[in-house]
């Protein structure tokens, strides 16, 4: 039988930003992160305590978002500045800066292969980039307000992007045609993000709501209000049974979707909690705010199935369609505040004071990279 899950805890904090910590990724070995910054900088974390960090500059403006490629040998970001750049995440701190985008880049996300990366802008555009060519494949028009978020299903076949038109679209990147929209909000939905099967996708709500969606009868599954204030991110934990949701009314909260309950409420930010992401296995999460601080945090979660999760990955194989039982619930469940969580609030200060920051050490980026990204498979 199953143990009870037991407490997610707070590992330790990570400092070296000077302002709002934007996105935050993992690595594919779980051995270390990237942050990035209203600060205009990325910085590399190890895990291992010992080990140094590594901050990189190159960007003009802040940075919004930032993403590990699976194999974890390239990073991309995106900035304020209207450009994405494309990392070599070493010592010598190079980069190929993507331009395309006439505003602000709000989101970067890697294809699950590796050799596409996916824009969202305020220049209402979404767009696709070969991470092999470095350089733009093609641009999605529909939306007609800025787009937050976009991301890749876990197969490619599909993109899904937000924005403040209030709308949720799906794309068929074959076609590069919009099939599909969900725009039932009454504000607008700010992320958005695949669960493993890629059976449906969640999306964070600027009026504090978190809702999942099915992708294949285009029905929505649950409605989650547990925050105060606006849901800036979330993550899926690796079996997909999990999702955590990072809001401005400075908390993270983890909901239990086959039990269809939130089960954690965690306190540890000062001020809103901008992103947060499951380490690739699901044993860490790490998050950042408005505070400057990134939080790195312990799972627990005793109660994985493991084979729920081979499961799962198993349904990412491109020529293997997800199937219609990998999704629980069926119907739709509506979830508010009053719903009762175990609280977790340690304390944000001094979790680990016997634990000193890393030592940072700066990297000023090369103006281009010299050899391609590419893989025989791309």
């Amino acid at each position: 039988m199953a143990s009870p899950l037991e407490d997610p805890v707070l590992i330790r904090p990570f400092r070296g930003h000077t302002a709002a910590v934007t996105g935050v990724a993992f690595n594919a070995s779980a051995a270390g992160m990237v942050t990035c910054s209203v600060d205009t900088l990325l910085i590399l974390w190890k895990l291992n305590t010992q080990c140094r960090a590594y901050r990189f500059s190159g960007h003009a403006e802040a940075v919004t978002s930032v993403d590990f490629s699976p194999d974890g040998q390239v990073l991309a970001s995106a900035s304020h500045d209207h450009t994405v750049r494309l990392w070599i995440p070493c010592i010598h701190g190079e980069s190929s800066v993507l331009k395309g985008h006439t505003a602000s880049v709000r989101s970067v996300s890697f294809s699950h292969d590796g050799c596409y990366v996916v824009s969202a802008s305020n220049d209402k555009l979404v767009k696709v980039w070969s991470v092999c060519y470095q350089r733009l494949l093609f641009t999605l028009f529909q939306h007609t307000g800025w787009v937050r978020c976009a991301k890749f299903s876990p197969d490619g076949r599909i993109i899904a992007s937000c924005g403040e038109d209030k709308s949720i679209n799906i794309w068929d990147t074959r076609n590069k045609i919009c099939v599909n929209r969900f725009s039932d909000y009454e504000e607008f939905p700010t992320f958005v993000d695949f669960n493993p099967s890629g059976t449906c996708i969640a999306s964070a709500g600027s009026n504090s709501t978190v809702k999942l969606w099915d992708v294949r009868t285009n029905k929505l599954l649950q409605h989650f209000k547990v925050h105060r204030a606006e849901v800036n991110c979330v993550s899926f934990h690796p079996s997909g049974n999990y999702l955590i949701t990072a809001s401005s009314d400075g908390t993270l909260k983890i909901l239990d979707l086959l039990g269809e309950r939130l089960i954690y409420t965690l306190h540890g930010h000062k001020g809103p909690v901008l992103c947060v992401a499951f380490s690739k296995g699901g044993e860490n999460f790490a998050s950042g705010g408005v505070d400057a601080q990134v939080l790195l945090w312990k799972t627990n979660f005793d109660t994985l199935d493991y084979e729920v999760l081979k499961h799962n990955f198993r349904r990412t194989c491109i020529d293997d369609p997800p199937h219609f039982l990998d999704v629980c619930p069926r119907s739709y469940h509506f979830h508010d505040e009053k719903c009762k969580s175990v609280e977790v609030s340690p304390i944000s200060d001094v979790p680990d004071i016997q634990t000193p920051d890393p030592v940072i050490i700066d990297i000023r980026t090369s103006s281009y990279i010299s050899t391609p990204f590419c893989k025989a498979s791309c």
